[in-house]
């Protein structure tokens, strides 16, 4: 496969693939999330006390249904939607992605405080007026005040200098989906996006880190091997200690036996990067299927939406839609908007140049992903 995103020729086999895992990381992260939501804030006790001594084995309610997911889902979709308009918007000769996918948060926070969406706003493109987006699903306040307003955030003047929480980790899959990307500028572009509510260098580098990993799993690596690699490039990076050892971590859990939500709470809770990164990884390593995984990634005392979203997205990228829990995948709440993104997003990696070009673009591509 070619190095260069949209220059790369894509065999049959090859787009149908990569589609499939697409779709896979979606509504895998999804699926996790919407596992952990109802128990979210819930010692492993009371979780067990509630379900049995199993914990959770199905979706149970949250937010008046079941299946529904978090923003944990939601800012995942606007990452992606960003990364689309940045490729599409490149046509005008502007190419910076981190200003993409801030103004796709951007619009992600509008949901968060609008009752519904503006109709009026046709540069806001197609995702923005999905109006089950707009509902409060316990926003992390760094998300939020980190895009209350316009300054975009960067590396070395961020939003929220101290903060460290797996906001970051949560919604930066979709960077690892770059397949024809370097897996540095993978890991730089997470990084930044980090940093524009995160300033912490463990909640940003802990998002590359992620990033990374999804991208070598995209590519076909084991999952291993993918945390070896993150872990070579985090090595270069200053602050990467706390990152680097909940990986390790994670790592060494995987010898110690079998998996146990106790054994799942020895690597923390999860409501920081590294924890939910470790949490995630741990639970994708050790994972007998995609249900065993993501039922061990919430049956713990933390943050249980974020760490089964870590795991989905990572297992759902290495096996592909078509190995995830059926009964799950029909329940999910905005399931055809997750697929309906994610086939644009493979079509516009594998096929951007047929959908628009500097002469000539479909109108309703940029109806959809406006170059505004």
């Amino acid at each position: 496969m070619a190095a260069s995103g949209s220059d790369a020729v894509w065999g049959r086999a090859e787009q149908q693939d990569f589609r499939g895992r697409v779709r896979g990381c979606l509504l895998g992260g999804a699926m996790g999330d919407a596992l952990g939501a109802g128990i979210e804030f819930d010692s492993l006790s009371a979780i067990r006390e509630a379900h049995g001594a199993s914990g959770v084995t199905d979706f149970v309610p949250a937010y008046g249904r079941r299946g529904a997911v978090t923003d944990d889902t939601q800012m995942t979709l606007f990452t992606m939607d960003g990364l689309i308009r940045a490729h599409v918007r490149r046509d005008t000769g502007a190419w910076h992605p981190p200003t993409d996918v801030h103004a796709a948060y951007r619009r992600w926070a509008a949901t968060q405080r609008d009752w519904g969406p503006d109709e009026r706003k046709k540069e806001d493109g197609w995702l923005a007026r999905e109006e089950w987006l707009y509902a409060r699903r316990a926003p992390g306040n760094a998300c939020l005040s980190g895009l209350a307003d316009d300054r975009m955030g960067t590396v070395d003047n961020p939003k929220n200098p101290q903060s460290k929480g797996c906001g970051t980790v949560m919604r930066s899959a979709p960077f690892g989906l770059l397949v024809g990307w370097e897996p540095q500028l993978v890991f730089q572009l997470a990084v930044e996006c980090a940093a524009q509510t995160h300033g912490h260098p463990t909640g940003y580098l802990a998002a590359g880190a992620f990033a990374a990993m999804v991208h070598a799993l995209t590519r076909g690596d084991s999952l291993d091997h993918a945390v070896q690699k993150a872990l070579a490039q985090l090595s270069n990076r200053p602050g990467h200690e706390e990152t680097s050892e909940a990986l390790k971590r994670a790592l060494g859990a995987v010898r110690q036996g079998l998996p146990t939500a106790e054994r799942v709470e020895s690597l923390g809770e999860g409501w920081t990067a590294e924890e939910a990164l470790s949490i995630g990884v741990y639970c994708a390593l050790v994972a007998e299927d995609v249900r065993h995984g993501l039922l061990l990634a919430v049956n713990h005392g933390g943050d249980s939406d974020s760490t089964g979203s870590v795991c989905g997205n990572l297992l759902g990228t290495i096996h592909g839609e078509t190995a995830l829990p059926p009964g799950w995948v029909a329940e999910l709440e905005g399931r055809g908007t997750i697929l309906e993104l994610a086939d644009d997003f493979a079509m516009e990696m594998t096929q951007g140049p047929a959908l628009h070009a500097p002469g000539a673009a479909s109108p309703v591509w940029l109806t959809r992903y406006p170059r505004a």
